[in-house]
């Protein structure tokens, strides 16, 4: 799976036969902010998105930024996934 940065509309994004599924960030010191989940209407495999989501946190853990989960589709990713924890500040539980 391909994902491209795109900085200037500030959100990673990938394609999918259904269309073009995104996820929105802001940063704000070493923390990235995972705002909201894009997804084309009638897409349905969360396999898909899990896997969207992992890519994204080995981009965060490349860069060593804190993640800061807003969405709750993306702490519920991390609820499933508590490896992921460990790239939460320090103070922060879910």
């Amino acid at each position: 799976m391909e994902i491209k940065d795109n900085t200037f509309a500030r959100q990673f994004e990938t394609i999918a036969p259904e269309g073009l599924l995104s996820v929105e960030y802001s940063f704000q010191e070493k923390k990235i902010f995972l705002t909201k989940i894009n997804i084309p209407e009638g897409f349905e495999d969360q396999d898909f998105i899990d896997t969207l989501l992992r890519n994204i946190m080995e981009i965060v853990i490349e860069k060593k930024f804190k993640l800061m989960p807003i969405h709750p589709k993306i702490v519920q990713f991390i609820k499933k996934n508590p490896k992921y924890k460990e790239l939460l500040p320090p103070g922060i539980r879910i």
